[in-house]
């Protein structure tokens, strides 16, 4: 009898047990109206994983002088932008571009400012590690130096073997990165709250006219800023929305990445450059390049970009939806 009363609690048990957590499943804290990220098999996600590549992010020694690493150039508290016009490298060379934020990367199709072949953020982070012209990271020649310093730490030997069950390597220090980059989701925008969570006041009367004017067919702004991120197509679990976008921003360099509208009163300066300090001068811009005439052929002027002219209040409408894009408190991991 008390074999079968052992045999029918164990039974009773079976479902509790095969509903239990793996003890290091992934997750995913994702803020509503957000679908699940995309993730390549080859670099499936994993706590330890996460946990392994936040410090890696962090840290200063994967660098050629050991005092610069990945979030020199990506601050959490600038939605992981860094507020120069212009990125600089480990060794002080200025980049040519301002540095892309990294909050919602993860629903990126393409990665970069004008690299459409970029399509996983492990690519993409063999750049940073690995140009010499001009130098960003400066792994280059130093692969193994680094690992002899990942090796010779017990705690990311440990954890090493804890995310991979194997020791370091370069390919699992960029998928550890990786996966990390991955979780830097941020949706707590009172536009979020406004559209996902239902509350009508976290929009004020003025935010909800310039919400009304983006989406117009007059200004045309949503034409290449859509989808989640409002950076044009994106990428999540069920496949992706279409080709990245990439459109000429009359500044005669050719088509660039459409960057996401996301936190832009945390990412100043704007524009592949950071030509521009603020958000009159960015819309001074477009008011200006929407009136240049359109070849057809990429020439002066994309043909989605509207020509309009924004009277004060309009401005002062659009700038105020533009704003509430931003999460409050800063996007954090």
């Amino acid at each position: 009898m008390a074999a079968r009363r052992g045999w029918l609690l164990l039974w009773l048990a079976l479902p509790a047990l095969a509903a239990a957590p793996v003890p290091d499943a992934f997750n995913w804290h994702l803020p509503r109206g957000f679908p699940t990220p995309y993730v390549p098999a080859d670099n499936p996600m994993s706590v330890a994983k996460v946990e392994l590549g936040r410090r890696l992010f962090h840290d200063p020694q994967l660098s050629l002088t050991g005092r610069y690493a990945c979030a020199s150039c990506h601050d959490p508290a600038r939605a992981y932008s860094d507020g120069r016009a212009l990125a600089v490298g480990a060794t002080g060379q200025t980049l040519p571009r301002n540095a892309l934020p990294l909050v919602n990367v993860v629903y990126n199709l393409a990665f970069g400012w004008q690299t459409p072949g970029l399509t996983s953020l492990e690519a993409q982070m063999r750049q940073p590690l690995f140009n010499r012209h001009p130098v960003e990271i400066g792994l280059a020649g130093r692969e193994a130096a680094l690992l002899a310093y990942l090796a010779a730490d017990a705690q990311y030997r440990r954890q090493f073997a804890q995310a991979f069950g194997a020791p370091a390597t370069v390919a699992r220090m960029i998928q550890a990165i990786a996966a990390f980059e991955r979780t830097l989701i941020g949706g707590r925008s009172p536009f979020d709250a406004y559209v996902f969570a239902g509350d009508h006041q976290a929009l004020s009367a003025v935010a909800k006219q310039g919400m009304a004017l983006f989406f117009s067919a007059r200004l045309g702004c949503a034409g290449c800023h859509f989808g989640i991120n409002f950076a044009g197509n994106w990428r999540d679990s069920q496949g992706a929305t279409g080709p990245a976008v990439f459109a000429d921003d009359g500044l005669g360099i050719g088509a660039v990445r459409v960057p996401t509208l996301r936190n832009l009163a945390l990412t100043a300066p704007y524009m592949h450059d950071g030509r521009y300090a603020s958000l009159d001068e960015v819309l001074d811009h477009y008011q200006r390049v929407g009136h240049l005439p359109d070849s057809g052929h990429g020439g002066a002027r994309d043909p989605r970009l509207r020509p309009f002219i924004l009277g004060g209040a309009e401005r002062q409408a659009l700038k105020a939806f533009l704003l509430s894009l931003t999460d409050a408190p800063p996007a954090a991991p």
